[in-house]
């Protein structure tokens, strides 16, 4: 870079940064496909020697991979909210690229990480002048550089043959194929090799040319997935050949939606393990993609909560500040959700929620349906009731204290 005052016929350095054309990797992958954790790996990986901007996209309208991000990365994050990038929020993609330009000194490139629901197609034709109404500014800003998409090699086929109604797209299918480089994550799910195989089979028959690397936990070398100059447009065109013609307008599966839920305050840490054990037998298959952050009384580490279908776990990930507001807060993602009643589930885990029922009270718990019985135990084990069932004697319990669970007895007509 020329210093400012030298005397030469090059450009000075102001006009150096104007020509300048950021590099942007655009990170996508279906809900719980493990972006996040291999976003994680990239800023806390020294190795690459650069520092990155980040986009992070969130479907729901509460904030969770920003909180879920390393907090020993000083580089810039920017949320952007209640919406895929790809369509509803698209115009505030470019409006935070835009932003983003003017601090271009303080990073080498920029990483998009779309949230699971996104179609690339749109988030790619953001940086072409011809299928962004004409504007040229981010084709004279940035260039695109890889598109990876991070698979998940448990639940990537159930995702591939996923019934769409016929106005819907497949968004994995998209994914896979537009994809410069794969990544098949959580192979260490997978028992035999034969199943990755099948897998990469299947990978391979929606794109031929993108190479495939496995690992577990998101553990790529960032030199893999940084300014590797990968993006094809050549490639793109030939199995869309009308990319640059037209815009894209994303049609998404209408039955897919999430709840955003916020408790102030601590959580009973036992009696949410519970309720989403519960959760999770009965309507795991429905939940795409579940995570969030909660503070527990007596601690000071945060617990970050993800999970994808019937796969959960919880790690104690950095601490509340002295003065920093303790709230916990959950996103869940899926195809006919019951939303209320994820709410109510959700914040009746607060530690100071009061339970309705003494021991002694006559109640009805959903056993598949309701039957009566009496309250044996309060706090049961993380519990919020054991009831004892009057048909048979046998004992169950409640999880947590909402009428889902367990109601007040009715009067028999």
């Amino acid at each position: 870079i020329q210093v400012a005052g030298q005397r030469n016929n090059r450009p000075t350095m102001v006009n150096q940064k104007a020509m300048k054309k950021v590099p942007v990797t655009v990170l996508t992958g279906f809900l719980g496909s493990g972006k996040t954790t291999l976003m994680n790996r990239i800023l806390n990986d020294a190795s690459h020697g650069m520092k990155f901007a980040v986009i992070e996209n969130e479907f729901g309208d509460v904030g969770i991979d920003n909180r879920i991000l390393s907090e020993n990365v000083s580089e810039e994050v920017i949320e952007i909210m209640n919406g895929c990038i790809c369509c509803k929020v698209r115009g505030d993609l470019v409006a935070a690229l835009k932003r983003l330009y003017e601090k271009v000194e303080t990073f080498d490139g920029v990483i998009i990480e779309t949230t699971g629901l996104a179609d690339p197609a749109p988030v790619v034709q953001t940086f072409f002048a011809e299928t962004n109404d004409g504007e040229e500014a981010l084709e004279t800003m940035y260039k695109l550089d890889s598109i990876i998409t991070v698979t998940d090699a448990r639940h990537i086929l159930e995702r591939l043959d996923e019934e769409k109604p016929v106005d819907a797209d497949n968004e994995a299918e998209q994914q896979v194929c537009f994809a410069d480089k794969i990544i098949l994550n959580k192979i260490d799910l997978m028992e035999k090799e034969d199943e990755l195989r099948h897998v990469e089979e299947r990978l391979r028959g929606l794109n031929p040319n993108a190479p495939i690397l496995r690992c577990e936990h998101g553990g790529v070398s960032p030199k893999e997935l940084l300014n590797i100059g990968a993006f094809d447009l050549d490639r793109i065109l030939s199995f869309d050949p009308f990319f640059l013609g037209e815009t894209k307008v994303p049609r998404h599966d209408g039955a897919i939606s999430s709840i955003s839920a916020r408790v102030e305050g601590n959580v009973n840490m036992t009696m949410l393990h519970h309720w989403i054990g519960r959760l999770l037998h009965d309507e795991g298959e429905t939940l795409y993609r579940y995570k969030g952050i909660t503070a527990v009384k007596g601690k000071r580490e945060k617990f970050v909560f993800q999970g994808v279908g019937h796969f959960f776990s919880s790690v104690a990930r950095g601490s509340w500040g002295d003065d920093e507001e303790r709230a916990s807060t959950f996103v869940f993602i899926g195809k006919n959700l019951d939303t209320d009643k994820l709410r109510r589930g959700f914040e009746a885990c607060k530690e100071s929620g009061a339970l309705r029922f003494d021991v002694g009270t006559r109640v009805e718990c959903n056993v598949g349906v309701y039957a009566g019985g009496e309250v044996i135990a309060r706090w049961d084990d993380g519990n919020a009731y054991r009831v004892r069932l009057d048909h048979d004697g046998e004992e169950v319990w409640a999880p947590v204290d909402i009428d889902e669970y367990v109601r007040l007895e009715r009067k028999k007509k």
